[in-house]
């Protein structure tokens, strides 16, 4: 089983051997070098991508700050779902942490697969249920966990992104200022 494959049974679940191959037919290995953009805020999202090896950002710019929504690692996904299902203008930015390799599928592809594999619209239906799955985690821990919490569980889970990736986005993303990040980082150590 190649590696994408690998990546879209463990989003979509179990899929048929014969329908995997033409759903990973359809998915393109390319590389982001280091700052290079997936998606720029603003436009339109036309691509699902799976990361291969590297780390992407999934950020928010406002006015005053950015603010991190998301680090991608090896085996997850990168994309504005919004974007790219409604085709909306993105309000995210994805960008190469270090040099990066994507599976990416793109919008007019992903639409294919629905006519090619008839066991498509439970396979997708079972793809967005996870994700809402996991944006439900992050509110809940985000609602629900103090300061400390946050940042244990997340060291505890991602360990090696602490040397990988500036602090101020871990901890933008788990909502801190880089302060307070600081301060728990401090007594965590002890």
């Amino acid at each position: 089983m190649t590696e994408i494959e690998l990546y879209i049974n463990s989003y979509f679940g179990i899929v048929d051997a014969n329908d995997l191959k033409i759903i990973g037919s359809l998915f393109k290995l390319t590389t982001i070098k280091k700052n290079d953009f997936l998606l720029k805020n603003g436009k339109c999202c036309d691509k699902l991508s799976f990361v291969q090896s590297g780390l992407l950002r999934m950020f928010i710019a406002t006015d005053k700050k950015e603010v991190t929504q998301w680090i991608s690692t090896k085996g997850y996904f990168s994309t504005d779902l919004a974007s790219f299902v409604f085709d909306t203008p993105s309000r995210l930015s994805i960008q190469a942490l270090v040099d990066s390799e994507v599976y990416s599928i793109s919008k007019e592809d992903y639409k294919r697969i629905g006519v090619l594999v008839t066991k498509w619209h439970e396979l997708e239906k079972l793809f967005i249920v996870r994700c809402f799955i996991m944006l439900e985690e992050r509110i809940f821990s985000h609602l629900s966990m103090t300061a400390d919490e946050r940042y244990k569980l997340f060291f505890d889970n991602n360990k090696e992104l602490f040397n990988q990736v500036p602090l101020q986005y871990i901890a933008s993303m788990l909502g801190m200022t880089p302060e307070t990040f600081s301060r728990i980082r401090k007594k965590q150590v002890l």
